[in-house]
């Protein structure tokens, strides 16, 4: 037997006025009515024997793709509203699990462990709702899930924040963060006309690959996370003076800094944008090597 896709104009229309379905903008709902591009999306890579991590389902449009390619499927909808309509639209598929649930309180590893029926490669494809997107993909990163990719469609600038390189506009503490971990890529543009409603912004398709071993050997990811915060906590102005604005400005601080930026021939006047993060690694591995000489820098 086959399906109507969910994903076209009149099929979506025909299930929202099914349902009764109204929009909550509070949730940052956009439903994608393009079944090519869905179906771009789940060809970003390669799902077949995978397990995959949906978030935000909405009527199930890419769900049902992801579902045509992956193993099994496990999707996190947070509006209890669209449980009903999943049920009833994501029927025809056997391999599809829909937990109503917020995925930033769901404890990720006691869920895939009880969800999936075997361990397989793990992938995420999502598209998250703009407003809360970083939070929900640092969510991700940080748990001790082994995620191999993750597709998601999010905000062309969040996406290009991400995938940004030094001395560009868009690099940042959370270009670092990420590429830390994952080789970042731009897959495609989304245009706003394919979404119900259409979105303010525009949208891209970005592609995290999971790196073999992280991009920079730190003695301490604590320290190194924080000081490439405090590279850019004020854009505009020096590595100086944002390192002065975090740490402190105590001399004994001051004196440590001076020694630590000498010794990683980093010049101060220098702007944090303009420092790879192999530039930014080094300066942190000298930095926790001369607090045991700095003993009150303890807390720094």
């Amino acid at each position: 037997m086959t399906y109507k896709e969910i994903a076209s104009p009149s099929r979506t229309r025909e299930i929202l006025q099914k349902h009764g379905f109204t929009f909550k903008k509070s949730l940052g709902q956009n439903f994608l009515t393009e079944p090519n591009i869905l179906r771009n999306i789940a060809d970003v890579v390669d799902l077949k024997n995978s397990n995959v991590i949906e978030i935000g389902p909405g009527i199930g449009a890419l769900t049902e793709h992801l579902a045509k390619n992956a193993a099994e499927v496990l999707a996190f909808e947070i509006d209890s509203r669209l449980i009903p309509v999943l049920q009833d639209t994501l029927s025809p598929y056997e391999n599809v699990t829909v937990v109503n649930q917020d995925v930033l309180k769901a404890n990720l590893t006691e869920v895939v462990a009880t969800t999936f029926g075997q361990p397989r490669p793990l992938k995420v494809v999502a598209n998250l709702p703009y407003y809360i997107t970083s939070p929900i993909l640092m969510h991700l990163i940080e748990s001790s899930l082994e995620i191999q990719d993750l597709v998601i469609m999010m905000q062309k600038e969040v996406a290009d924040r991400i995938s940004a390189v030094p001395s560009t506009k868009a690099y940042g503490s959370l270009s670092i963060a990420i590429q830390y971990f994952y080789e970042a890529r731009v897959a495609f543009i989304v245009p706003k006309t394919v979404f119900t409603p259409q979105p303010n912004v525009e949208s891209a398709i970005l592609h995290l690959h999971k790196r073999e071993k992280p991009l920079v050997d730190v003695l301490d990811d604590e320290a190194f996370f924080k000081l490439t915060r405090a590279g850019f906590v004020l854009r505009r102005k020096t590595l100086w003076n944002n390192l002065l604005h975090v740490y402190g400005k105590t001399e004994s601080i001051k004196a440590w800094l001076t020694e630590a930026l000498e010794k990683s021939e980093i010049d101060p006047k220098r702007r944090g944008e303009t420092l790879s993060i192999e530039e930014f690694a080094k300066l942190s591995n000298t930095m926790v090597e001369l607090r045991g000489k700095h003993e009150f820098l303890s807390e720094a």
